[in-house]
């Protein structure tokens, strides 16, 4: 992707605020612009006054500022011209405070829109989408890779318009004051940056591509480590994923390293080219002149232009160098913002109207098929679940349980068939509003590290939680008295990933969370496989006393979970083998 192509791409995503925002600093970047013109002006009468305050005085455009000023002979200009000169220079060196304030906070609020709107576009994906790709990549592109889209790109690309403009405005006086010198400084010290952006592109495009590359193995690294750190402790492995680890992070850093290296090494040579310029300068405009006194002025002009006109060459080099060693991070933030959010689901899940589920479920001619996969993990599901059915799905590892109920959730979409639901065909426009209907409890529990009330109530803001409802779920769940046990009892922080909670009381919770919900269909996907067999029998009752109106799915590792089911529909090989009642499956295990 060219650079210009890659810009562009980022710019559509800025939205209308920004955009408006950007065009406004450009007109900032003018009125700086204008202001270091008015700075440079100032020097030729402020170093005139000086040296030649007689000349000075005597000269036409000057004698309209001394009628104002009052000034009435020579020796009485030299204290306004200062005075002039210091309020230039204050107003330039403002200006360009205020400059570098407005683009550096407008490019961190352009970052962090980008990223929430990266994070938008992940968490509407299709759950298709989000079991095929590695969290890692994810993670690293919403937090380092948009921070280095702004840092490397869309602040460079600030700095680069903003020097240009500026650079063109002090090279216009300073051609106006003397084309010759200002024309042959600025060709020598632009030929020096065009050579050196020649020899070192190849090498900042090939950082780029390590820098994207190992940022998403880092963050998988540390994600693994961490994340597997009981077993890692019990294996006694931890210098295998230190290696792991560094094998990312040291050509991570020598690829910055080395960008950074390219990105300054260049001011050094040019500062000492102009130092050299600015002696071989004064020689030539004094020889020109032949007067040293009528010279400074000029000299003291050029000088002062060029002390500006190189860092804004090396500022224009340094962003460049900056958008082009990036280019690997930001090219992945441009893919994760160009995540389509499908039949806008987005606006969808903010309306939600939930449809009357009154009769029954219906799974016709249902088969799926992973995509990156070849076979069908499911074929031909032909299943009705009337409204207040209990449903228990039993079957070998991989034969199709948790897809089934993935279909019933309208997680997966089938490749074939359709799941209606009242005779109402289940589609990604009116998929949301069946979920509403449905609570769903799977083995493993996902816990925030928050409260438990916070992890019941899930997904609802801290300030819109009712308690009492909380509580009454916990009871349903049979995790009351635990919690009640615990010192801080409902504000408990459970830990990253309920560290601090034993299976069984993290599946309570998970429990307790389906009843918060108050849905119509409970969903149990082996979710009582860590409980005991007395506390399973207790949190089943529950669960049967709830309402008879409430439709229970579920998927259990033990038999006699199942035993208060209408209905067992055996799996096998991603087909129906079998629907029959708990008493026949029971007699024929027997």
């Amino acid at each position: 992707m060219q650079t210009t192509e890659m810009l562009k791409n980022l710019w559509k995503y800025f939205n209308p605020k920004r955009r408006l925002q950007s065009k406004l600093l450009i007109l900032l970047m003018i009125f700086t612009s204008i202001i270091e013109v008015i700075g440079i002006g100032a020097v030729i009468p402020f170093l005139g006054a000086l040296t030649s305050p007689e000349k000075v005085f005597s000269h036409e455009l000057f004698q309209p500022f001394a009628q104002i000023v009052n000034i009435s002979e020579p020796g009485q200009v030299v204290f306004p011209l200062t005075m002039v000169f210091i309020a230039a220079s204050i107003l330039s060196g403002g200006a360009r405070i205020f400059l570098l304030w407005s683009l550096t906070r407008l490019s961190w609020s352009i970052g962090a829109d980008l990223s929430l709107n990266i994070y938008r576009r992940t968490l509407y994906q299709p759950y298709e989408v989000h079991v095929s790709r590695n969290s890692s990549s994810l993670i690293t592109g919403i937090s380092n890779k948009t921070n280095e889209a702004v840092t490397q790109a869309i602040l460079p690309v600030m700095h680069i318009l903003s020097s240009l403009m500026i650079l063109v405005s002090v090279l216009t006086a300073l051609i106006i004051i003397d084309p010759t010198v200002a024309l042959l400084a600025f060709t020598i010290f632009g030929a020096v940056y065009v050579l050196i952006v020649l020899v070192i592109k190849k090498n900042l495009l090939k950082n780029s591509e390590i820098i994207s590359k190992e940022q998403d193995k880092v963050v998988k690294a540390l994600q693994e480590g961490l994340g597997g750190i009981r077993d890692i402790l019990i294996n006694g492995v931890q210098d295998t994923y230190c290696k792991i680890f560094r094998n990312s992070d040291l050509p991570l850093r020598l690829a910055r390293s080395n960008n950074q290296i390219i990105r300054g090494t260049p001011r050094f040579l040019i500062e000492t080219m102009g130092m050299i310029l600015i002696a071989m300068i004064a020689l030539f405009i004094i020889d020109r002149s032949g007067d040293v006194s009528s010279s400074i002025p000029l000299l003291g002009t050029i000088a002062l232009g060029s002390q500006k006109v190189l860092p804004l060459l090396q500022q224009i080099y340094a962003s460049w160098t900056s958008i082009q060693g990036s280019k690997g991070p930001v090219i992945d933030v441009i893919n994760l913002l160009n995540q389509n959010i499908e039949d806008d689901l987005e606006q969808n899940t903010q309306t939600i109207k939930p449809f009357s589920f009154k009769d029954k479920i219906v799974l016709k001619d249902i088969c799926y098929k992973y995509p990156s996969e070849k076979g069908e993990v499911l074929g031909d599901i032909n299943l009705e679940i009337f409204k207040g059915q209990r449903v228990g799905f039993i079957g070998t590892t991989g034969s199709g349980k948790s897809t089934i109920l993935d279909i019933v959730m309208g997680l997966l979409p089938p490749s074939n068939g359709g799941l209606y639901i009242d005779n109402i065909l289940i589609t990604s426009k009116n998929r949301q509003e069946w979920q509403s209907h449905i609570a769903h409890v799977p083995q493993d529990i996902f816990l925030s590290d928050a409260t438990i009330y916070e992890n019941i109530a899930f997904g609802i803001l801290k300030e819109e939680i009712n308690y009492n409802r909380v509580v009454k779920s916990a009871k349903m769940a049979m995790i009351s008295d635990s919690i009640a046990s615990w010192e801080a009892g409902y504000n408990t922080i459970v830990g990253e990933q309920g560290v601090r909670l034993s299976g069984g009381q993290k599946q309570r919770i998970g429990i307790a969370r389906a009843f918060y919900k108050n849905a119509d269909v409970f969903i149990f996907d082996e979710a009582t496989s860590a409980l005991d067999k007395k506390t399973e029998e207790q949190v089943m009752d529950s669960i049967q006393n709830i309402s008879k109106e409430i439709t229970i799915l579920m998927i259990a590792h033990r038999l006699s979970t199942l035993s208060n089911c209408d209905l067992i529909v055996e799996l096998e090989y991603g087909k129906i083998s079998k629907i029959s009642t708990y008493e026949e499956i029971f007699n024929y295990k027997k």
